[in-house]
């Protein structure tokens, strides 16, 4: 038995109950039958009790449940010290209020400490960052004997392509990441569902998104966790990521161009691991020299095309000759495409 359906029952009953006393007060004061006007108003009051009372019980207490699940404790923190805060201004507003003509005096104190307590939430909310920012500036503790600094700093939400991926293992590995990566339940289950798909191919990239969570969940030096927040209402995980990210005020790390692009319209933080990887490679300019391997054939005539240890792609001019051998290069161009880096080269002693 579920519990609303007992306090449909409980309800049922009360309002039963309640309405057959109404309806016997109410022949008594208009002359009517007691027995006909006490078992009609008690089979209403029993059908409304019935329909009403999930909406005054049970309904309620999810949404607030919903509401707090969905909240980060930084901002729960933040609203309490907030309510505090203005509770005490109200307070000591109060008493000068108190000071005035009736009714004023019975009015204003109460108006006063609801209005401010409505400010001191919304302030801080407002300015959790801010606040929590400046707390760790001030009370921070360094760590001792080389010991590890506590994470402090935001939550990351992971989607689903930054899992299959698998860079981000080694990314959070170096410690670049300063907060807890949070991996949401629904995220969870749409790479399981990709890992049971029938494609062969995208059955093996799930499974190694499950593998890369495996590894982080297993690695103490990480902060990483699952979490059962969720978007009620909403189906598509993309648009779910985004909706959670606004509400926890918290980036998505991703590296889906279509997610960046929604998310960012939306007002969402954005980390993008091919614009980190893109950021780090290694920086050439025309003039330098470097070792490559040439690997293939290039597309115009006479090309050889090699790849730099970071994956940027070398296109050496009369690099024919070359393929499988590893030779001096100089650098004549240096190319950013939506790609990445492109390098075109020439060999050296031409």
């Amino acid at each position: 038995m579920s519990v609303e359906f007992f306090m449909r029952l409980i309800g049922m009953g009360v309002m039963g109950v309640g309405g057959l006393f109404l309806g016997i007060y109410l022949a008594r004061e208009l002359g009517g039958m007691q027995e006909l006007w006490g078992v009609v108003f008690a089979m209403v009051g029993a059908l409304m009790g019935l329909v009403v009372t999930p909406f005054l019980t049970t309904r309620p207490i999810r949404a607030f449940r919903r509401l707090v699940a969905q909240t980060s404790a930084q901002t729960m923190v933040a609203g309490l010290s907030g309510l505090i805060v203005g509770l005490i201004i109200g307070a000591l507003v109060s008493f000068p209020l108190s000071l005035l003509p009736a009714p004023l005096s019975q009015i204003l104190p109460f108006l006063g400490a609801l209005i401010f307590a409505y400010v001191g939430v919304s302030v801080f909310v407002m300015r959790e960052h801010d606040i929590f920012s400046l707390l760790r500036s001030r009370f921070s503790i360094l760590p001792e004997n080389g010991g590890t600094r506590p994470q402090g700093g935001r939550s990351v939400l992971l989607d689903t392509s930054v899992i299959i991926d698998g860079r981000i293992a080694d990314i959070a590995r170096t410690g670049f990441i300063a907060g807890p990566m949070l991996v949401p339940a629904f995220v969870l289950s749409e790479l399981q569902h990709i890992a049971d798909s029938p494609d062969s191919l995208r059955r093996q990239r799930g499974r190694r998104g499950l593998d890369i969570l495996n590894r982080l969940q297993k690695d103490s030096a990480i902060a990483f966790r699952i979490t059962d927040l969720d978007v009620e209402g909403v189906r598509d995980v993309d648009d779910k990521l985004v909706i959670l990210a606004k509400q926890l005020r918290v980036p998505v790390l991703t590296n889906d161009y279509n997610l960046n692009r929604v998310a960012e319209l939306q007002g969402v933080t954005v980390l993008n691991i091919n614009e980190l990887a893109n950021a780090v490679k290694a920086v050439y300019i025309p003039g330098e020299t470097v070792d490559v391997t040439v690997i293939q054939e290039g597309k115009e005539v006479g090309q050889g095309v090699g790849y730099l240890d970071d994956g940027t792609m070398v296109v050496v001019e009369d690099g024919k000759n070359f393929i499988n051998r590893t030779v001096p290069v100089t650098v004549t161009k240096v190319l950013q495409t939506a790609a990445g880096r492109m390098i075109f080269a020439r060999r050296e002693g031409n």
